[in-house]
């Protein structure tokens, strides 16, 4: 059996999940957002899907995220209702516009984030008056 832990064994990943999901390049290319020929990149080691393309296709396979992007822990979710979120998604807040912005963060091109950041930054100083230090608001 091959070792699917290993940074080659990537794009075999993907193509493990999705065909155990049914689905074929371009269904799973619609799921993302992406075109098909990006999945098949993937799929050939010849292009590697961002965090935030893995996160969208574990949820679209049904695979566990840290099996999807590292090959370790189980594929499938197991039956624990706690084992069964991805980790990639757990968040620890229950405020639906906290949920919102981090949602529209990890959707953003990654040349925005910064920008997106520092604005959230800058607003939170405005209302507490307290100045950023380390990338945080003290």
């Amino acid at each position: 059996m091959q070792d699917l832990s290993s940074p080659t064994a990537a794009a075999q990943r993907i193509r493990i999940a999705r065909r155990a999901a049914g689905l074929s390049q371009a269904q799973l290319a619609l799921e993302l957002g992406v075109q098909r020929s990006a999945v098949s990149h993937w799929e050939a080691q010849r292009g590697k899907p961002s965090v935030n393309h893995l996160r969208k296709l574990a949820l679209a396979t049904g695979v566990q995220f840290e099996w999807l992007a590292t090959g370790r822990g189980s594929m499938t979710p197991s039956g624990d209702a706690l084992d069964s979120i991805a980790a990639v998604d757990a968040l620890l807040v229950d405020d639906p516009q906290e949920r919102r912005l981090l949602s529209a963060f990890r959707d953003a091109p990654a040349q925005s984030r910064v920008p997106l950041l520092e604005l959230a930054e800058q607003l939170a100083q405005q209302r507490t008056g307290r100045r950023a230090r380390g990338g945080a608001v003290e």
